[in-house]
Formats: structure tokens, sequence, C-alpha cells
């Protein structure tokens, strides 16, 4: 296999209703305003999560997260509304293919949204959007979704998006409060 960082992935992704669009410096005091209105409804499940971010500190994240998306060591996605002309709306929440292993071709979808866009089906087309650029683009030969085994709302995504349940770890990780949590692993595998 040849470098990953050679492989040509899009930093634009469209859907019917969203856009998933590489992070791009100058986005961090948006994030951390979109993330701070978000933490009552991520703090259950995402340990970054637990404190309203700095414009400063948001910022130095995004950078990070297009320095990682650069050398496909992870390949992040602010996911955004779509207006009418194609162009980005208001920034809704992340997505993106986490824990690459570009030897096996295995990635993990991640994702997160605003409270307010919540119910929508917006997470559902952006998994779409990630499975299709991981089998189609990146020759995926698996991709999978993680999440706690309490969340039903992630897991219903995982459903709704033709992801089959392999198990549950059982004690996988430590929740955000620091108690054993158990791990549903959903998967999608080529052909």
């Amino acid at each position: 296999m040849s470098d990953p960082v050679l492989l040509d992935v899009p930093e634009r992704l469209d859907g019917p209703r969203t856009l998933l669009l590489m992070p791009r410096a100058g986005a961090g005091a948006e994030m951390a305003l979109v993330v701070t209105q978000s933490l009552s409804h991520l703090r259950p499940w995402m340990a970054w999560a637990q404190e309203p971010p700095s414009a400063a500190s948001a910022e130095a994240v995004v950078r990070r997260m297009h320095a990682d998306f650069i050398a496909r060591r992870d390949l992040c996605f602010h996911l955004h509304a779509r207006r009418a002309d194609g162009s980005p709306g208001r920034l809704l929440g992340g997505t993106g293919l986490h824990r690459i292993d570009w030897t096996v071709r295995r990635f993990e979808i991640g994702y997160w949204i605003r409270p307010d866009a919540a119910g929508q089906g917006l997470v559902g087309e952006a998994v779409q959007l990630l499975t299709a650029l991981a089998f189609d683009r990146l020759a995926a030969l698996r991709v999978e979704i993680r999440c706690d085994a309490r969340n039903t709302r992630s897991r219903a995504v995982a459903e709704r998006a033709g992801f089959a349940l392999e198990g549950v770890l059982r004690h996988d990780a430590l929740g955000v409060d620091g108690t054993p949590r158990d791990t549903a692993v959903y998967a999608r595998i080529a052909g």
C-alpha cells in the first residue's frame, strides 16, 4: 500500500441537507460556541465535553484536526446544514473517520450534533456520506460505529444506517464518571 498521505481524500462531502467540511483554521470560535450550547447533551458520553471550551482552545483543536486530516491520521469533518445554494449553513456538530488502520483499511465513524438539530436524520445522512467515502473511495474492508451501550440515540443511528450489532463489550471502557461502561460495536464490511 502506498503512503496514506498520498491518497486524495475529499475535503467536502455533499448530502441533500448536510455538508461535511474538513476543519479549517478560523473555525474555533464557532466550534466553541456550538460545543458550549451542546454540553448538557454531550456530557454523559464525551469526555472532551465536560467544560465549555474557550475560543482559543477550540481553535487549537480545530488546527490539530486539520493537521491530522492532511496527514491522514484522523479524518474529522465539521457537520454543517446545507443551504439551498449548496453553501455551508450553520455548524451542527462534528463527525469523521477515526481510529484508522490503513493496513487493514478499517475505520470508525464517530459523530455528535447540537441538541436543536438532533432527531432530524442529519447524523444519519452524515454517516451515509462517510460510509460511502470509506468503502467507495478509501477501499475500506470494515467500518465500525462504537458507542456506550446505554446511548440509545447513537445506537439507533448505527442501526438505521445498516450497521449490524456485532456485540456488546462488557466493561470495555470507563465512562465520563470513571465507572466501567459497556461498548456496543456495530459494523459494516466490504462486499
